[in-house]
């Protein structure tokens, strides 16, 4: 059942149930993309989440009841809706000073390294949320032979473009930051540039595909990256 509940003075939440759900998720992101395409006078922004909705607004345009009662007339068309999904190839090294975990992993797993790295390139997976840096991805859809709990004590600084895993998600690290997650490669995209007109690569849902590249395809791709080009672009169907 879905749940419209205020936060504070200025902001709804709405809730699509309670788990970290392919479908629920697809929800959210088919409001958020409806606000975008038609927007409600006073809404400043919505921010898409595993399972819920935030919509900001100005309650000096438009009051929090008011602003209820016309997303609940919004979820009706949700189901007539149909999302363009992006996929995106993104390549990574699985090796080198960013793969800090990729052989304890694959030994504690019982795969060889290039069983491991196979087994995480197998699959889509799916951006169910941007958050905790600007534009980093969390991603569901991890084999579960490679979900593993996070580090006890979380390492202080992770390159950015680090590739991880942590719990049964994986992601893709958008800023130098502190993480727990174990990391067993890097991508030279560049999640988060504020050189972009949208800084933020990726969105909710969006697909992504790993794609495993050696150290000198790496290095060329980053020199790109750093003079702003853009060196992968989403396909769409």
């Amino acid at each position: 059942m879905v749940r419209i509940l205020p936060v504070g003075d200025s902001a709804l939440t709405i809730e699509f149930g309670q788990s970290i759900d392919e479908d629920i998720n697809a929800k959210v992101v088919a409001l958020h993309t409806a606000l975008a395409c038609d927007p409600i006078s006073g809404v400043r922004e919505s921010l898409p989440t595993y399972r819920s909705l935030l919509v900001r607004y100005d309650p000096a345009v438009m009051r929090g009841a008011a602003l209820s009662e016309l997303l609940a007339a919004r979820l009706d068309g949700l189901k007539g809706l149909k999302l363009q999904v992006r996929r995106w190839r993104v390549p990574v090294h699985y090796g080198g000073e960013a793969a800090l975990d990729l052989e304890d992993l694959a030994a504690t797993k019982g795969l060889s390294v290039d069983g491991l790295i196979r087994l995480h390139c197998s699959v889509e997976y799916r951006v169910y949320m941007i958050g905790f840096a600007p534009g980093m991805a969390y991603l569901g859809g991890l084999p579960e032979p490679l979900h593993t709990p996070r580090l006890g004590v979380p390492r202080q600084r992770i390159t950015p473009g680090s590739v991880g895993i942590g719990g049964r998600q994986a992601s893709i690290n958008s800023i130098a930051g502190p993480s727990g997650w174990r990391f067993i490669g890097r991508t030279p995209l560049r999640l988060f540039d504020p050189r972009r007109r949208n800084p933020f690569l990726l969105a909710a849902g969006d697909v992504v595909l790993f794609e495993p590249v050696d150290a000198a395809a790496v290095a060329a791709l980053d020199m790109r990256a750093e003079a702003g080009e853009t060196i992968v672009e989403p396909e769409r169907p």
